[in-house]
């Protein structure tokens, strides 16, 4: 019999406190490794199909998530992410969200590797999101507020900070009082700004200049443009929070138009009264590869908002392709050239959006 020249990989399982005290401390560096995925998702050098949603009819809060990937380049890995959101947990003392994380050989397709991944996921969507806030605003200091304080938004508080911005001042608004009372805690016990809880979400957003959506809603809730007319950035991580108005009012950039546009996400509902559709392709998908792999361009799964009437005195968003992402240029923001960051809309004089896709984004 002949021996195989290649032996599949040892198999470990990695539990929550070892990642935990793998990632630990590193926000910055788990931010740059975000950044680098980003990039070589921008570049077509990832696969990325549509998540599957296992649902259950007796209970239509909750499902259980699957999420298959593949990551070429340097990092040469594949794998699914298997996690679960069962809100009413939180009831009985429990985390919401629980997940686990398999990794398979690239060579040979074995599975090498079974780690605890509500951590990951996690500390994944904090960085993104400080990655987004880098990137769209020049400033580092800011009125923070907080819609919806569960666990998500703690992590986005760390990574903020570790990422270089402080606050001025801090609001927290959270439909439980108790979990705001807890949040307010927290933030006093790390930041030396005021911390108000605001009973009103119209409170909230009007007194801040960063907005972080983290909650648990399953349709919109904010529906006034106006909220927002002094034009906060808004870190959507929830997506299910902003009516159609405030979507079709403002500049949308997200990190994956497809995933973005499903899974009953708040951008879809973006129609006219007439119920025409106001959000659109610029240009058709290219055509994948042989392998699989979208085709690389500029255009790379691009959407454009059908012009509305635009407000006195702006003007659009520009954003330079082929520049370094997180360094400003000239007040306009920055893509590297396939554009990782994908600009949905622009519309004059609004508030950007930016927004996790649907199928990854956490409370």
């Amino acid at each position: 019999m002949t021996e195989p020249t290649t032996r599949p990989p040892s198999f470990a399982v990695i539990s929550g406190e070892q990642v935990h005290e793998a990632i630990g401390g590193r926000e910055v560096q788990v931010t740059r490794m975000v950044e680098a995925a980003y990039r070589l998702h921008g570049e077509g050098a990832t696969v990325n199909p549509d998540s599957y949603f296992l649902r259950f009819p007796d209970r239509p809060s909750s499902r259980i998530i699957a999420l298959p990937a593949s990551v070429g380049g340097p990092v040469g890995v594949h794998g699914i992410k298997w996690i679960s959101s069962f809100p009413e947990n939180v009831a009985d003392g429990l985390p919401r969200a629980s997940a686990v994380l398999i990794l398979n050989d690239a060579e040979t397709g074995y599975p090498f590797a079974c780690l605890e991944s509500s951590i990951i996921s996690a500390a994944r969507t904090a960085a993104s999101a400080a990655l987004a806030a880098t990137v769209l605003t020049g400033r580092r200091e800011l009125r923070a507020g907080f819609f919806g304080v569960g666990l998500i938004a703690r992590y986005l508080h760390t990574y903020l900070a570790a990422n270089g911005f402080s606050f001025s001042a801090l609001g927290v608004h959270d439909l439980d009082p108790g979990h705001a009372a807890g949040f307010k805690g927290y933030l006093e016990r790390t930041e030396t700004a005021p911390v108000t809880i605001h009973d009103k979400p119209e409170d909230l957003i009007r007194s801040s200049d960063l907005v972080v959506f983290a909650t648990v809603a399953g349709e919109p809730h904010v529906a006034d443009p106006d909220w927002f007319s002094h034009h906060p950035l808004v870190l959507h991580i929830s997506l299910r929070d902003l009516a159609p108005e405030i979507i079709l009012s403002s500049y949308n950039i997200v990190d994956d138009v497809d995933h973005c546009l499903k899974a009953g996400t708040s951008p879809p509902p973006g129609r006219a009264a007439d119920g025409e559709p106001r959000l659109r392709r610029r240009h058709p998908p290219r055509r994948p590869d042989r392998r699989g792999r979208a085709a690389r361009g500029p255009d790379r799964g691009v959407l454009a908002v059908r012009p509305g009437r635009p407000r006195p005195g702006g003007g659009p968003l520009r954003l330079r392709p082929g520049g370094v992402l997180g360094r400003p240029a000239d007040g306009a923001g920055v893509l590297p050239r396939a554009q990782t960051l994908r600009l949905i809309s622009a519309r004059a004089g609004m508030p950007p959006l930016w927004m996790r896709n649907a199928a990854t984004s956490r409370r």
